[in-house]
């Protein structure tokens, strides 16, 4: 059998270094196309079964030309140290010729290489949008040229892909929540005084991911929230907010942060305060800084969301597109929050992790040992359960 081209074509000198993984699963009633947009109207289903983009057999794009654009090198350590070789071997896998590339967090250079990619003949093309309003017309532009337009780990609204691939954003958001309320620093109390520090609303998982954990904490008696801000998914910016959050109120308890990069900025402040492990913090990500932050007891927990539970379903259901064929969804759909069409998904359940299981994201080798495990880090490593 013909073996595939794939090329990783990254900006920057860091993107070039970059590994990748995450799958998907969904489930629903009735079946769904993804070979077009879908129809109108309607909630969106839930996942419930392992990501599987196709019926049974072997799936082979035939060398069929794919573009991939991730988005930045900064608000999440994934987009450089994870999908990228994950999306590279299911490519492989499915015998795809696939370009990588990322838009180092520039709209501008997003859309000149979804041109360049266009010009170049490609079939399908995936991106991870920036902002709704960019994502949207590079999509719309690529669909005008005969090109297959999918949605990856973030809806696009008003795209109109004819996919989406991710993990079940409200899902995360609900375990991000309820991991939240049994952290030891709150566990049983009465009354605990929180914060939310929420990713940046341009980007619509960060709207899922808070739509989750506000259905959690808001119902969870004795919890009051005392303050709710963006922090962009930026370290500086999450720090800033925190600070003057714990500036007004002194006994909060808690702080629903909705990743690991700005959960380092908040622990770096309450450390100043030597409030660090007092207070309870959450991530996402299993980057390598939250899992040392865990370690440590500083952190509480992060989110586990495995990027070859996203790449390999997408890139199959891909291979499929590509060849005239709709990949089965099983029925689930997620509904475009602009258009109100409904997107065929695959969508994956995520694992939250705390000290009990810390090991498991650097034992799968999502997050790489020897980013972690350094220094002091190493035996609490072997502490921890680190192969």
């Amino acid at each position: 059998m013909r073996k595939s081209t794939v090329v990783i074509a990254a900006v920057g000198a860091t993107a070039a270094l970059a590994l990748g993984a995450c799958s998907s699963s969904g489930s629903g009633s009735g079946k769904s196309s993804a070979a077009s947009a879908g129809g109108s109207g309607g909630a969106s289903s839930s996942a419930a079964s392992s990501g599987s983009s196709g019926s049974g057999g072997t799936v082979d794009g035939k060398g069929a030309k794919v573009g991939i654009i991730l988005p930045d090198t900064i608000s999440s350590p994934r987009w450089i140290t994870a999908d990228p070789t994950a999306l590279k071997n299911a490519c492989s896998t499915y015998k795809l010729s696939c370009t990588i590339q990322n838009a180092n967090g520039s709209a501008q250079r997003m859309k000149t290489i979804a041109q360049q990619m266009e010009s170049s003949g490609v079939k399908v093309l995936m991106i991870v949008d920036l902002d709704a309003a960019s994502g949207a017309a590079i999509e719309q532009q690529a669909k005008k040229a005969g090109v297959i337009t999918v949605d990856y780990d973030r809806l696009t609204p008003g795209g109109g892909a004819a996919l989406y691939v991710s993990f079940d954003n409200v899902k995360v958001g609900q375990a991000q929540g309820t991991a939240l309320t049994q952290c030891p620093q709150v566990k049983g109390q009465k009354s605990v005084q929180y914060v939310d520090i929420d990713g940046a609303p341009t980007d619509n998982n960060a709207i899922l991911f808070a739509q989750g954990y506000d259905s959690v904490l808001g119902k969870t008696p004795g919890w009051t929230r005392v303050g709710k801000q963006t922090g962009q998914w930026d370290a500086n910016t999450a720090g800033r907010v925190f600070n003057s959050f714990l500036g007004q109120h002194k006994d909060i308890k808690a702080v629903m942060v909705a990743n690991d990069t700005m959960a380092g900025a908040v622990i770096t402040d309450l450390s100043r305060q030597g409030l660090n492990g007092k207070v309870a913090v959450s991530g996402q990500d299993a980057s390598a800084a939250g899992l040392q932050q865990i370690m440590k007891g500083n952190q509480c927990f992060t989110i586990y969301k495995p990027s070859k539970l996203e790449a390999d379903p997408a890139i199959k259901a891909i291979a499929q597109l590509a060849n005239g064929q709709a990949p089965n969804t099983n029925g689930v759909t997620v509904t475009d929050p602009k258009t109100k069409t409904k997107i065929p998904a695959l969508l994956a359940t995520p694992t939250v992790i705390t000290k009990a299981n810390v090991a498991q994201p650097i034992n799968d080798q999502y997050t790489p040992k020897n980013t972690v495990c350094t220094g002091s880090y190493a035996s609490l490593c072997t502490q921890n359960g680190v192969k």
